[in-house]
C-alpha cells in the first residue's frame, strides 16, 4: 500500500504481503530494539547478543531447521520473510543470519550422527553456528585455490592456514571451515580436493586457533582468523573428503536468496523512510516531495525493488522445490542489492545534511547497505557468472 497525497503523517509502505504472522511478529521484536540501540552497538563495535537471543528465544534462528531436529521446518521463503522484516524495521540481521543458510550444508550433508548431536542445540540456541571460514586474503572470491591444508593424521586432521572477513567466529561455538585435503596440483578439477569441516571454536581457540578483529565500515563483528596446528577428529568432517566444494554451493544460492531478502528490507526502510521526511519537510513553501527531483527517484528506487521482490520470489520458490536455482539466486541478489542501493542514496538525497545526522540512522542503513554490491558475492562475479553459465558467452577470468 502507498500514500500518494502529501501529508505530514508517516507514510506506509508494505511490500511483503506473504507469511503475514511472521511478519507481524518479527516487527514486534525489532520494535524493542530502535535505532538508539544499533548506534550504541555501533560506537562500541558491539554484538548485538540480546538481539540475537530475542530471535532465538523466538524460534527464528531455528526457522530451516527440521522439526525432528527441534526447529520450525519453515521453507526458505520464510526464512527470507523473517530477514527482510528484520532490515525493513531498521535493524540488521547481520549478526545472525549466518546460521540460517550455513546449517544447511549439515542438514544436506552431514551425518545422521552429527546432525543429532548439533542440530537441536542449534535450533534451542544453546549452540551457535555462526561463522563461515572460507574466504582468504590471497584468494578473495577464487574459492578453488584456497590455501588452508588440512592433513589426515590417524583419526584425526591437522589445519594450518589463515581465513579472513569471518565475521562473528567471537561470537560462535562453531565454524564451518573450508580446507584442501588435496593439494591443486594433484586434483583433476579445481574444484575437487576441498573438504569441509565443523570446528569447535569454544576448544579451539587458543589451542590453534587465534581470532582478530578486523574494525570496518559497518559494525559486521568481522575478524581474520589464524589456524596453526589445529587438530580436528575425523567424525568432524561433513560427508566425503575432497568433495567439500559441491557441499557449499547449494548453501551459497541459500545465501544469496537470503542475502538479497535483507536487501528488500533495506530498500522499503530506506523508501519509507524518505517518503516520510520528503512529506514533513518543507522548504520555499513547500513540502520537499512535490519537487520532481526528489520525488522521482524514491518512486523508481520502489518500482525497482519491487522487480527485485519478484525475482527473490521466483529463486526461494525453486530452491524449496530443489530445482536449479543458481541463475535466479545470482540474479535476485545482483537487482535486490542494486534497488537497496539506489533506494538508500534516494533516501540519503532526500534527508540531505541531516542524512549525516546519526540520530536519523541513514548515514548507518546506508554504510550497511553498500556492503550488499560486494558481499557474499560481487556484482561483477554475478555478471560474470551470468555471462558465462546463461549466456553462453567465453570465461572472462
Amino acid at each position: 500500500m502507498t500514500t500518494t497525497a502529501i501529508s505530514a503523517e508517516p507514510v506506509v509502505i508494505e511490500l511483503g504481503d506473504d507469511y503475514a504472522d511472521i511478519r507481524e511478529s518479527v516487527r514486534r521484536i525489532c520494535a524493542d530494539f530502535p535505532g538508539s540501540y544499533w548506534r550504541n552497538l555501533d560506537e562500541k563495535q558491539g554484538y548485538p547478543s540480546e538481539f540475537v537471543a530475542a530471535l532465538t528465544d523466538a524460534g527464528y534462528l531455528g526457522a530451516l531447521i527440521p522439526e525432528e531436529y527441534g526447529g520450525s521446518g519453515l521453507p526458505l521463503r520464510a526464512a527470507s520473510v523473517i530477514l527482510e522484516e528484520i532490515h525493513a524495521s531498521g535493524c540488521n540481521a547481520g549478526a545472525c543470519h549466518a546460521q540460517m543458510y550455513i546449517m544447511g550444508t549439515l542438514l544436506r550433508h552431514g551425518s545422521e550422527e552429527q546432525k543429532r548431536k548439533y542440530l537441536p542445540d542449534i535450533a534451542s540456541g544453546r549452540l551457535r553456528l555462526q561463522a563461515f571460514g572460507v574466504t582468504e586474503p590471497t584468494t578473495g572470491s577464487d574459492t578453488t585455490q584456497i590455501r588452508t591444508r588440512a592433513e589426515r593424521v590417524g583419526d584425526t586432521y591437522v589445519i594450518n592456514g589463515q581465513k579472513v572477513w569471518t565475521s562473528r567466529a567471537l561470537y560462535s561455538d562453531l565454524m564451518l571451515l573450508l580446507a584442501r585435503t588435496t593439494p591443486a596440483d594433484q586434483v583433476k578439477r579445481k574444484t575437487d580436493g576441498i573438504s569441509v569441516f565443523l570446528v569447535d571454536l569454544r576448544e579451539a581457540r587458543g589451542n590453534g586457533v587465534d581470532i582478530r578483529p578486523i574494525r570496518a565500515m559497518i559494525n559486521h563483528n568481522t575478524t581474520e582468523v589464524f589456524i596453526e596446528n589445529l587438530v580436528v577428529p575425523a567424525e568432524n568432517l561433513i560427508g566425503e573428503e575432497g568433495k567439500g566444494f559441491r557441499y557449499i554451493l547449494d548453501g551459497m544460492n541459500a545465501e544469496r536468496i537470503l542475502c538479497a531478502s535483507e536487501a528488500i528490507g533495506d530498500a522499503r526502510w530506506f523508501i519509507r523512510t524518505a517518503s516520510a521526511y520528503a512529506n514533513e519537510r518543507v522548504v520555499f513553501g513547500r513540502p520537499i516531495g512535490q519537487n520532481q527531483g526528489i520525488q522521482f527517484p524514491i518512486a523508481r528506487a520502489y518500482a525497482e525493488t519491487r522487480a527485485a521482490e519478484m525475482m527473490v520470489r521466483k529463486a526461494a520458490a525453486r530452491f524449496q522445490a530443489g530445482a536449479d536455482c543458481g541463475e535466479d539466486a545470482n540474479i535476485a541478489k545482483l537487482l535486490a542489492s542494486e534497488a537497496a542501493w539506489h533506494a538508500a542514496e534516494a533516501c540519503m538525497q532526500t534527508h540531505g545534511g541531516f542524512g549525516y545526522a546519526a540520530e536519523y540512522d541513514v548515514e548507518r542503513k546506508w554504510r550497511e547497505c553498500r556492503v550488499m554490491q560486494i558481499a557474499p558475492i560481487s556484482s561483477n562475479l554475478i555478471l560474470s557468472y551470468i555471462g558465462q553459465h546463461v549466456l553462453g558467452m567465453p570465461r572472462s577470468f
